[in-house]
């Protein structure tokens, strides 16, 4: 059934995204924590672009 596999995939992909953004948290507490600025721009950076991607796949879910 289609339908079914991507609503899986959708989910893989979802849960991805958030695993994702969990490193990101971590990163930031790391460069955070070592008071290094170039770590944290990068990971607020990372953030921002899996939110970005989060928003996208959920908006096209949506449209679907």
């Amino acid at each position: 059934m289609p339908g079914m596999n991507e609503k899986q995939d959708l989910r893989l992909h979802l849960w991805g995204w958030i695993l994702f953004i969990i490193c990101a948290a971590f990163f930031i507490a790391s460069s955070i924590k070592n008071r290094d600025i170039l770590s944290l721009v990068a990971s607020i950076i990372f953030l921002i672009a899996c939110g970005v991607f989060i928003i996208s796949l959920v908006k096209k879910e949506k449209r679907k």
